[in-house]
């Protein structure tokens, strides 16, 4: 459907990625990763045609729709849903063209509209804009009216809402809720279309993509699963390669020192020339280098006896009168691990700044233990960094007491070690600026801290960094945050903010997830038993499916064998051709580069078939 054919960008002279080669099939659902600014978002902007590649081309199928999904749309006196329905071009165009048309032209548009499912289009948009949050009110808002967050919201349901050959997707989760993530990761799941999908989010990347693209080194490498399978199958690799490397490098160190002790002696000068033409031959592998990510670790606080905090019908708000929260009777203890669940309006930022103490309640009782500090993180927090100050500079002045050298050390715990430390935050990327809020949040050693979407900004082992610095924490954490892997493996508790108050949740994550998903009406049946009464029928379907999904799910099995079989046949090929070079066997080499090619061009006929075979399992349905 769309291809990529040896593609190069450079940005203001320096190479950014090149030699990018890749295939995008119909109805293949794909993840882009990479660490960031590696060039994932220019990609996606090639390939929409937005921006032209230094070189390479970029062909499509004739007539291939492709739509990069604006990060926000502009505001006017649009409503949410008018500019939902305009994304479909062609039934805007139609049903603009009916209100003048006559007869015969009018009984002609009327059959197409019929055929494009034109009616039912308002149902659908509204639809869509549920599920992302944007409610029945609100769809009925100019969008001048609304803030850039939910603008962006209405942009992607027109995106979805338009159905385009190629979805290409940059961060979509990045300003959702909880609840809207869990809603378009199911939606996405099912969109029938290509898609390819850039994303920190580890919970979507396994469940949505069919594939991954990883993209590292200036290049770009296809992975077939989900983002969990190319994890285990890329450090495999990378340590595969890096051991060959090092091997690689023994031999180097080896070589030279024969050339260096017997270069001109003339005894050994032929022998010496000889280990010179050998190291010139002894090419380095193509490891992937991903590069490092420093650990985050939040500082040891104080002990203090429980409880932190206690709420006795309590209320809060920002106008006198008008609470958003009312009948707070809550606890949090030293240990405590919680995150809040509810839709963004419900009032999970206005807890959060309550229990940082920049609101006070307006009636009841909020009681907190002696001495007790908070972190508290929020996203705006980032855009008032100093663009001239250095991260020494923010964090000294809130340790007034420490020397320079024990803030350094501070600083060296989120990722500012030596001279990063003196670096302008105008310098800094997205992820460090979060970093280094988190560090200055925890400058007093809180005993609690409270954190409202802290990985926005943040890539994937960043997050991981932040998983493992809470697992470590002594405190108490109070967790805001749309990444359900974040939230499965730090809460504990799961508090709900609905319906004007903070209450506990009896159930897991896996329980709201399909609370949220049967209110949007977005849940698939479990399988086809569902719509049969009787545990005898249910099982008559049940095996049904399995039968019927069987023969696809061994297809899919022996594909993945096949995958297995070729890769380890290019590592065994590796070393081979490695040793080929130790012994300058030039015959052997180009026989074994012969195998090479054949076993690569057997991984990627493995891969196509593997893609087929998961399609039509996942058409074939559940079970």
């Amino acid at each position: 459907m769309l291809t990529l054919e040896n593609i190069a960008c450079r940005v203001e002279g320096r190479p950014l990625f090149g030699g990018v080669n890749a295939q995008i099939g119909a109805r293949r659902r794909l993840g882009l990763v990479g660490r960031n600014g590696c060039g994932k978002t220019t990609l996606l902007r090639l390939i929409a045609g937005r921006l032209e590649p230094d070189e390479g081309r970029i062909v499509g199928a004739r007539g291939l729709s492709v739509r990069l999904v604006d990060q926000e749309v502009p505001g006017g006196p649009e409503t949410p849903r008018a500019a939902v329905l305009a994304a479909d071009e062609e039934r805007a165009a139609l049903v603009a063209e009916a209100e003048g048309a006559r007869d015969a032209r009018r009984a002609e548009i009327e059959v197409r509209l019929g055929e494009i499912g034109a009616h039912a289009a308002p149902a659908r948009a509204a639809r869509l804009l549920a599920g992302l949050g944007v409610d029945e009110a609100m769809q009925r808002t100019p969008l001048a009216d609304l803030s850039g967050g939910w603008r962006m919201r209405v942009a992607l349901a027109a995106a979805l809402f338009a159905e385009p050959d190629l979805l290409l997707l940059d961060e979509p989760t990045n300003h959702l809720d909880l609840e809207a993530a869990m809603w378009l990761e199911s939606h996405l799941k099912r969109y029938p279309r290509a898609l390819v999908v850039v994303s920190h989010d580890r919970d979507l990347l396994d469940a949505v993509p069919q594939g991954i693209l990883h993209m590292a080194g200036g290049g770009l490498t296809l992975y077939p699963g989900n983002y969990t399978r190319f994890a285990k199958t890329h450090a495999e690799r990378l340590a595969a390669s890096e051991a060959q490397q090092a091997r690689i490098d023994a031999k180097r160190r080896r070589l030279q020192g024969f050339v260096d002790r017997f270069r001109y002696n003339a005894r050994k000068a032929r022998q010496a020339q000889s280990r010179v033409k050998a190291l010139e031959k002894l090419a380095d592998l193509p490891v992937v280098a991903d590069g490092h990510t420093a650990d985050l670790a939040f500082p040891e606080p104080d002990g203090l006896k429980p409880p932190l905090v206690t709420f006795e019908d309590a209320a809060v708000g920002y106008e006198p009168g008008r609470p958003v929260l009312r009948n707070l009777n809550l606890r949090i203890d030293p240990d405590e691990r919680i995150a809040l669940l509810g839709a963004n309006g419900n009032g999970k930022s206005t807890f959060a700044r309550l229990l940082a103490d920049l609101l006070s309640p307006e009636r009841g009782t909020v009681r907190r233990a002696r001495n007790l500090a908070v972190g508290y993180f929020a996203q705006h927090q980032i855009d008032t960094l100093r663009p001239d100050g250095t991260a020494f500079g923010h964090l000294a002045p809130l340790m007034p007491d420490a020397l320079p050298e024990r803030v350094r050390a501070r600083l060296g715990a989120f990722g500012f070690s030596g001279e990063k430390a003196d670096v302008p935050v105008a310098a800094l990327s997205g992820g460090e600026k979060a970093r280094l809020n988190l560090a200055l949040i925890t400058s007093r050693s809180p005993q609690l801290l409270v954190l409202d979407e802290p990985t926005n900004h943040l890539d994937m082992e960043s997050r991981e960094a932040l998983v493992d610095a809470l697992q470590d924490y002594a405190g108490a954490v109070v967790l805001i945050a749309h990444d359900m892997h974040l939230v499965q493996l730090v809460a504990e508790r799961l508090w709900l903010v609905k319906g004007g108050t903070v209450r506990p949740y009896d159930g897991d994550l896996a329980d709201y997830r399909s609370e949220i998903l049967d209110r949007a009406g977005e849940r698939q049946a479990d399988g086809p038993a569902r719509a049969v009464s009787g545990r005898k029928a249910a099982r008559r379907a049940a095996a049904a499916s399995r039968d019927r999904r069987k023969p696809l799910k061994d297809a899919v099995a022996a594909a993945e064998s096949r995958i297995a079989r070729a890769q380890t046949a290019q590592r065994s090929l590796h070393a081979a051709l490695a040793s080929a070079a130790r012994e300058d066997d030039a015959e052997k080499i180009a026989a074994l580069g012969k195998e090479l090619a054949d076993a690569r061009r057997a991984e990627e006929a493995a891969e196509g078939d593997w893609f087929a075979a998961s399609e039509a399992l996942e058409r074939a349905g559940p079970g």
